[in-house]
């Protein structure tokens, strides 16, 4: 059972983050019948340190406040992508894992945890920005980007910002049930479980040709998004034979024509539910789908949640 949670921080931790776990773990809501958790913040800098945001928090707790932890949290922190950090730290954290302890990361803190060595073979998420980054350092990670959190029990790591309440909560649902989980985040006022992942934040630029061989040929696919072609189409219009522009294409761009066409489909998609109230059967016709059924499935497909949903995260629930 969930009873003891701590908060472990390095010098530069972030408050919102930091703000995420004490939220869910550190407040007492015992007059709503919810569990109360024994929960502390443990420095692993001494008693006082610095934030990214220009104040300084102080805590009596070091890093004995682990040794009886259920869960340790690991909120994000100014350079923490780089910096090294104390053996003392690391050793405490992989101990905690070897007794049986659960370890969570929000945003940049999973770099603290692939520096203890706890995600070697593991499944991993961290804020979209950081995942080449975090593959580069710890290639023996499998870092998934376009996911709110991943549950790789006793590891548990998650997203940006948010995505730590999203992990927070799927810990407590897991450990104390849906009903629990549900009347923290009613109290949060926030959902007890978004849909989607994180891809459907990511900016993603148009892909840029690696030289101008199809590069007049993207320009006119980007023009004419809602047009049916075919290979031999774009072929004949850069005056190659079907097989050599599928291969050039492939080269410059990274992908196929009909993924290239794909994804742009869905980029003009969230463009028009993001700042347009039009229809889904007239933003279907405009970005090639045809129908508002066949822009949903490429749209679940490609981000991991319906355009109706994606309209509301981004405009509110009166646009939807």
């Amino acid at each position: 059972m969930l009873k003891n949670v701590t908060a472990v921080l390095l010098d530069g931790v972030h408050p919102f983050e930091l703000g995420v776990v004490c939220e869910v773990f550190g407040i007492d809501r015992s007059d709503e019948g919810l569990p109360v958790y024994d929960f502390a913040v443990a420095s692993a800098e001494g008693p006082t340190l610095g934030t990214g945001c220009g104040f300084t928090l102080s805590t009596p707790y070091g890093l004995e406040r682990l040794d009886d932890a259920d869960l340790i949290a690991v909120p994000a922190g100014d350079t923490y992508m780089s910096r090294e950090y104390p053996p003392a730290l690391l050793d405490a954290l992989r101990r905690a894992v070897e007794r049986g302890a659960r370890v969570l990361s929000v945003c940049s803190g999973v770099f603290l945890l692939g520096a203890a060595g706890l995600l070697d073979g593991r499944r991993c998420a961290v804020h979209w920005r950081h995942s080449d980054e975090l593959a580069r350092r710890f290639p023996r990670a499998v870092v998934e980007p376009d996911v709110l959190y991943v549950d790789e029990d006793p590891v548990i790591t998650s997203a940006g910002t948010a995505a730590g309440i999203d992990a927070c909560l799927h810990i407590v649902r897991k450990e104390q049930g849906p009903e629990v989980a549900n009347k923290i985040a009613r109290r949060m006022v926030v959902p007890p479980h978004r849909d989607g992942g994180q891809a459907q934040y990511i900016e993603r630029p148009l892909p840029k040709s690696s030289c101008d061989t199809v590069g007049e040929v993207l320009a006119w696919m980007e023009q004419h998004l809602d047009e049916e072609v075919t290979v031999e189409q774009l072929a004949a219009r850069a005056h190659m034979a079907p097989r050599t522009f599928a291969r050039r294409f492939q080269q410059e761009t990274g992908t196929t024509p009909y993924r290239w066409i794909l994804r742009q489909r869905v980029l003009l998609a969230q463009e028009l539910l993001e700042g347009t109230d039009e229809t889904m059967d007239a933003i279907a016709w405009r970005t090639g789908f045809g129908t508002a059924a066949a822009l949903r499935h490429q749209f679940v497909r490609a981000l991991g949640t319906t355009p109706n949903a994606y309209r509301r995260a981004f405009r509110g629930p009166e646009a939807a």
